[in-house]
């Protein structure tokens, strides 16, 4: 989910990402520390290159997807195109699985029979999923352009939106502007000073110091004494506190940076790197519309071949092919059978440790050593954009370290009349669990409560709003697959080991955890494999 899955959180009396990562990886290994790692914009880059292409003629053979989510999809577009007779089984009444758009008018059930209708006005969405796609997760721009899957420019980099902790300046938020300016100001007259003083003779030579003080100067915003000091350089980075203007009343008046011992101690700088991280770095992107647009796109290439509202309930195989029995997800009834002569499974493990399987056990083991992440989403719509109209802020997004984590604005729509739609929470960890326990409603309450902190507007502008606790979420049980290291060590090459003709798929099955890339290049890798294997034995059953 992209990045799925992002959480950038900034510390105020919170534990610190840096201490939850050690305890992360103290407690459950390095897989795992990397695994939140990605969740943290830290650590997710696509190996993808050239256009896939199945080599080979398939020669008739079948092959039965089950999911079609990202990595289905991709995986039964593939096998077509390469001459299979494919046939999808999906859970949903829709295409894209995780890759998920919730729209005004649209109802979502989640698990224990809570339902919700999305009241959004006409043009507004949540991507309850990914929402974001780095300039370098290359596979799924591929398709974004081979489908025409038009794309924007998602910004990551607001420095005009807010940082806030609780028990930092008072609780008041701060722009990350002024934050960012003065951090790199007093780090680079720290550094200045060391350098004049000659503390650094033994590691740079004096002709390189002359380089690196300039740099600093240029870098910091520094006078020409090398302080960080109210005035017009450190203004020009901070802002001003009155901007200048025209005519007799135009003249400037500077900006007073906080001390280095505020910005130290406020924490706030935690989040400053958040858009320096390579997975971060702009040009990121969206669809336009809605992420859902990929999904779609793929479905509209198999045209005939996804069977929505299909419940899997059992999967058997033997010398002579692959069958999964299926129920229909919303009416019920007698239980169907799919089958072919192989089968790419991209269910989630979560859900798939619960469907009889006729597997060995080593796949069986790995299955079951996988848990699911737990996050979630709120969506909150406003009768007005007061985030442009009051505070200029286009985009973006905004940290706290409240347990909604960020307030991100909409990357599209600038000056638009009437109504707009915020990320009003992205929720991780311990805070997700207690989330998720409550009902909907009460979740949209506390994002309301929680995001006043940062907008005193909220309560008087608010309109309605969605909340998706991914533990909740039918046919996922949970946000993204969580190895440990031991279990990564133990079991990952069994879950990517072809089990007599069963294969599976999804972000659970590679290096790239919860982004849609992870998936896609997952489905790559495997039906290369399983092409293979088809070739080698004749292709069919």
């Amino acid at each position: 989910m992209g990045e799925a899955m992002k959480m950038q959180a900034i510390p105020g009396g919170a534990m610190t990402r840096r201490q939850l990562l050690a305890k992360i990886g103290m407690a459950a290994g390095g897989a795992v520390m990397y695994q939140a790692m990605s969740s943290l914009g830290m650590a997710a880059e696509s190996n993808h290159r050239d256009p896939f292409r199945l080599e080979g003629e398939a020669k008739g053979a079948s092959v039965l997807v089950l999911g079609a989510g990202l990595a289905g999809l991709t995986a039964a577009y593939e096998l077509r195109k390469a001459g299979y007779k494919v046939q999808v089984l999906e859970y949903n009444a829709r295409p894209g699985g995780r890759n998920w758009t919730l729209r005004g008018g649209d109802r979502y059930t989640e698990l224990g029979g809570a339902t919700q209708e999305c009241g959004f006005d006409e043009g507004h969405y949540l991507n309850p999923g990914p929402w974001r796609i780095p300039h370098h997760h290359r596979a799924v721009l591929g398709y974004c352009k081979q489908f025409g899957v038009a794309l924007e420019a998602f910004n990551q980099v607001n420095y005009n939106a807010l940082l806030h902790g609780q028990h930092a300046f008072g609780g008041k938020p701060q722009r990350f502007r002024d934050i960012d300016a003065d951090y790199k100001g007093h780090v680079s007259e720290l550094l200045a000073k060391c350098t004049q003083q000659r503390a650094l003779d033994q590691l740079v030579s004096r002709q390189d110091q002359e380089l690196l003080l300039e740099s600093l100067r240029n870098w910091g915003a520094l006078d020409r004494d090398f302080g960080y000091v109210k005035g017009r350089a450190s203004s020009e980075r901070r802002g001003f506190a009155r901007y200048p203007g025209g005519g007799l009343s135009g003249a400037p008046e500077f900006s007073e940076p906080f001390s280095v011992q505020d910005v130290l101690r406020s924490r706030l700088w935690t989040t400053l790197a958040a858009g320096n991280n390579y997975e971060m770095q702009t040009t990121m992107f969206q669809p336009v519309g809605g992420m859902d647009q990929i999904g779609k796109a793929f479905a509209r290439q198999l045209p005939d071949a996804i069977r929505y509202n299909a419940k899997v309930t059992r999967i058997e195989q033997d010398e002579r092919g692959v069958r999964a029995a299926w129920v229909d997800a919303e009416r019920g009834g007698e239980e169907q059978v799919a089958s072919a002569d192989w089968c790419v499974c991209t269910i989630p493990l979560s859900v798939l440790s619960r469907i009889p399987m006729t597997v060995g056990e080593p796949m069986a083991n790995a299955i079951a050593a996988v848990p699911y992440a737990a996050s979630v989403k709120v969506g909150l719509q406003f009768k007005r954009r007061f985030w442009e109209e009051d505070e200029a802020i286009y985009g973006g997004i905004s940290y706290t370290d409240l347990p909604i984590t960020l307030i991100s604005y909409p990357s599209t729509g600038y000056h638009s009349p009437g109504k707009g739609v915020l990320l009003g929470a992205y929720v991780w960890g311990l805070e997700a669990f207690e989330l998720t326990s409550m009902k909907p409603e009460e979740r949209v309450r506390k994002a309301v409560e929680y995001g006043t902190q940062l907008h005193p507007q909220y309560p008087r502008e608010f309109d309605n709003g969605i909340a998706v606790g991914w533990h909740r979420v039918p046919f996922t049980h949970g946000c993204f697959g969580m190895w440990s290291e031991q279990a990564r060590a133990e079991h990952y090459q069994n879950l990517c080991r072809i089990d007599g003709r069963i294969a599976l798929a999804g972000e659970h099955v590679s290096y790239i955890p919860a982004w849609q890339e992870g998936a896609i290049l997952s489905a790559h890798d495997v039906i290369g494999r399983l092409h293979r294997k088809a070739m080698a034995t004749g292709g069919r059953a």
